[in-house]
């Protein structure tokens, strides 16, 4: 039986060296094969009592439809001079200015650089993860003081699966990959996780408190399905 997460490759005789995760879940009741843009390569979700080997097994059944999902991700796009990004769902074009004092700034579709070319991936991610918070933090204390919680602590990270959580102790976490979604999504996804703060479940009750914040929210909700895994195709190893 698996018991920690590993991370290996497999080569797969239709598209060759594979990356591929085994993550053991204790919930899962079925093995489960879904692609992972972020590191080009498949997580097999294995529940209690399935062997790494009966796993591996059904990675080689399915390897034609392996083969089909991984030739459809979209290009790898690096934060770099001349690339095209989307931040709060719209395009920006990353240019540099070497000569600047202003660091990194957006302005009219235009994601400005200042310093080195070399340092521009990691100083627009940085900058990215700065303007999530921004955008995310007032959002956040703003729900929450509707329902009359208090947000205790926020954090940004790079989550694969999820784009946000909630905490039974008031803290929420957020994929900074939001900041790149229209600016409508990440409201969503923001009021979701505060509405947790009231109701730490999916119930009935849970998606009464998001109607009342937010509305609506079908429209979100099928943007990041069909269009989410391929924000984490921006900024590689970033």
């Amino acid at each position: 039986m698996l018991r920690n997460i590993e991370e290996t490759e497999i080569d797969l005789p239709q598209i060759g060296p594979l990356p591929v995760r085994l993550r053991p879940s204790a919930r899962a009741t079925r093995l489960k094969l879904r692609i992972d843009p972020a590191f080009d390569g498949v997580e097999i979700v294995v529940p209690n009592g399935i062997s790494r080997k009966t796993a591996i097994s059904m990675l080689y059944q399915h390897g034609d439809w392996v083969t089909a999902h991984m030739s459809r991700l979209p290009e790898r796009v690096q934060f770099v001079p001349g690339a095209w990004v989307p931040f709060m769902g719209n395009e920006h074009a990353i240019r540099t200015v070497p000569d600047a004092k202003r660091g990194v700034w957006a302005e009219a579709g235009v994601i400005w650089v200042s310093g080195l070319p070399e340092h521009t991936n990691r100083r627009v991610s940085d900058w990215l993860k700065k303007q999530a918070k921004l955008e995310i933090a007032p959002r956040a204390h703003a729900y929450a003081e509707r329902i009359g919680k208090k947000v205790n602590r926020i954090s940004l990270k790079d989550t694969r699966t999820r784009w946000g959580s909630c905490s039974s102790n008031g803290n929420l976490s957020f994929s900074w990959r939001l900041v790149l979604a229209p600016e409508d999504v990440l409201d969503y996804v923001v009021a979701h996780e505060v509405a947790h703060l009231q109701e730490l479940n999916h119930s009935a009750r849970f998606w009464a408190v998001v109607e009342d914040l937010y509305g609506p929210s079908k429209k979100q909700q099928h943007w990041l399905k069909k269009n989410g895994s391929a924000l984490h195709r921006y900024g590689a190893g970033s």
